[in-house]
């Protein structure tokens, strides 16, 4: 019976140990993934063109190919490679993350610079429009490409806040809160994506099949009103890439001993607390990444593309 007894209050240490850890991980998760919110608004607001012009009812399945692909990305490629960094080459994930600032800062600034220059890209395969097959595969080809650099920026980011945040926690505790971050964050965006795309359909059945008034001018507002939210969607991913691409060189630079912008902008935020303060490190941030970005644009268009030849790897 002592025995019995013994076993439960085991059973029972386990259980609390186990039930720590869980909340462990959904703080660190939580921590965590607000600060790859920029990469996630940006990732929903990409992803619904690449559905654009086919059938509808291939929509949803689409989704889904780039979904099951997305996990298959983060959770069993990048988040073994993050670990793997973390614990034997942490020198590398700082680089990393520094590159994909870049690469938000240079996001951004293009769609920027393409509202202050606009130019024509309507170019458009015929072949393609006459075979959809061929014009899906391509298409879910093109996201799969884009949502992988997206996810490895997602990734890094995480990580690094983790660690950052949460520096006595077990490799173990990191690479769970990484996976939770990982699975919540591909649902949210292609949940999102999903209701997105599915809105103009959904508000047309309601404006021709709607039993009231109300119900049918809900419709008509629905399918109008869309256009807008993904141009407001476009414009606050925009200014999200900017901040989160600016903040992490300007933390990165500081961390290796570059003190600028970092003081600057500190300084600046220094008389002020709460969101005030945050919002000016922000916008500076933000300005920062937007002036990095800009430079680098001459940069990839007329020495890496040219050098690499094709397009560019997101294909924004």
């Amino acid at each position: 019976m002592s025995g019995l007894i013994a076993l439960l209050d085991d059973v029972v240490a386990l259980t609390r140990i186990a039930a720590a850890s869980v909340d462990d991980v959904a703080g660190m998760a939580a921590k965590a993934g607000t600060k790859a919110a920029g990469v996630v608004i940006d990732d929903a607001a990409v992803t619904p063109k690449y559905v654009t012009g086919l059938d509808p009812k291939r929509e949803l399945p689409i989704i889904w190919k780039i979904a099951r692909a997305s996990f298959f990305n983060k959770l069993l490629i990048l988040l073994p490679v993050a670990m793997v960094l973390q614990a034997f080459a942490p020198i590398v994930l700082i680089f990393l993350l520094m590159l994909g600032g870049l690469y938000l800062c240079f996001e951004g600034a293009e769609k920027v610079w393409h509202v202050l220059a606009p130019h024509k890209d309507n170019h458009v395969n015929k072949e393609e429009v006459k075979d959809p097959a061929h014009l899906e595969e391509t298409r879910v080809r093109g996201a799969i490409k884009t949502d992988f650099i997206l996810s490895a920026e997602i990734m890094t980011i995480t990580l690094n806040e983790i660690t950052s945040n949460f520096p006595d926690a077990s490799i173990w505790l990191q690479g769970m809160a990484l996976a939770v971050v990982a699975v919540l964050v591909t649902v949210v965006v292609y949940g999102a994506v999903a209701l997105i795309v599915k809105a103009d359909d959904t508000g047309l059945w309601m404006a021709a099949n709607g039993r009231t008034g109300l119900t049918r001018s809900l419709g008509t507002g629905l399918v109008k009103a869309m256009p807008y939210f993904l141009i407001l969607l476009s414009f606050v991913g925009t200014l999200a890439m900017l901040w989160v691409g600016g903040s992490i060189l300007v933390n990165e630079l500081h961390y290796l001993g570059v003190d600028w912008p970092y003081a600057p902008i500190k300084a600046a935020a220094a008389g002020f607390t709460g969101f005030v303060a945050w919002a000016i490190t922000a916008g500076l941030d933000g300005i920062f990444g937007l002036i990095i970005g800009l430079a680098l644009i001459p940069v990839v268009t007329k020495i890496l593309k040219p050098l690499f030849g094709g397009k560019k790897a997101a294909a924004h």
